[in-house]
């Protein structure tokens, strides 16, 4: 298969139940890194709650010869568009799917108005900082700022996350 043969669309609420997997064979990469090696297992989102996404119209998947091989689940706070979760299924990485995904989320979020849109991350991971970067996000570094954020990034201190390592980022629609 070439590297442009997949395509991207909305979800459909049947299409959550096969994302769990997905977002859990993509954070077996983590495993690669022994500071890092215990979030390849980590919880993945609940089929309930990305059902309820789905619903709302805030999930794309993108299908690879009709099977799901990656999805962005977003949600709205006020004139920002929050990524909560980009995950592409290892087999189809390399292929341009994540950046399709979020060039998708960046039209469609322009398109409705939004003014921003934000995420949390590790910093200098190649596939999760450094790609989002090379696609016009920036680092948040006045949280004070962004309090929603800074929320957002105490909240994944206290579940564990090595606090060192994650940023918020933002990519101004403007």
């Amino acid at each position: 298969m070439s590297g442009t043969e997949w395509s991207l669309r909305l979800a459909r609420p049947d299409d959550a139940e096969h994302l769990p997997a997905i977002e859990a064979a993509a954070a077996t990469v983590f495993g690669q890194d022994e500071a890092l090696a215990h979030l390849a297992h980590g919880p993945t989102n609940s089929v309930q709650t990305l059902q309820r996404y789905i619903r709302r119209g805030h999930c794309l998947v993108a299908l690879a010869t009709d099977a799901i091989a990656g999805f962005l689940v977003n949600q709205p706070f006020g004139r920002e568009l929050h990524i909560w979760e980009l995950s592409v299924d290892p087999q189809h990485q390399q292929r341009g799917i994540g950046a399709g995904l979020l060039r998708a989320c960046q039209i469609d979020a322009r398109n409705s108005g939004f003014q921003a849109i934000t995420l949390t991350t590790f910093r200098t991971i190649e596939w999760n900082g450094p790609f989002y970067s090379r696609r016009g996000f920036e680092e948040v570094t006045a949280l004070d700022a962004h309090p929603r954020l800074a929320a957002e990034l105490a909240l994944e201190a206290d579940n564990g996350m090595p606090m060192e390592q994650r940023c918020a980022m933002i990519h101004f629609l403007g």
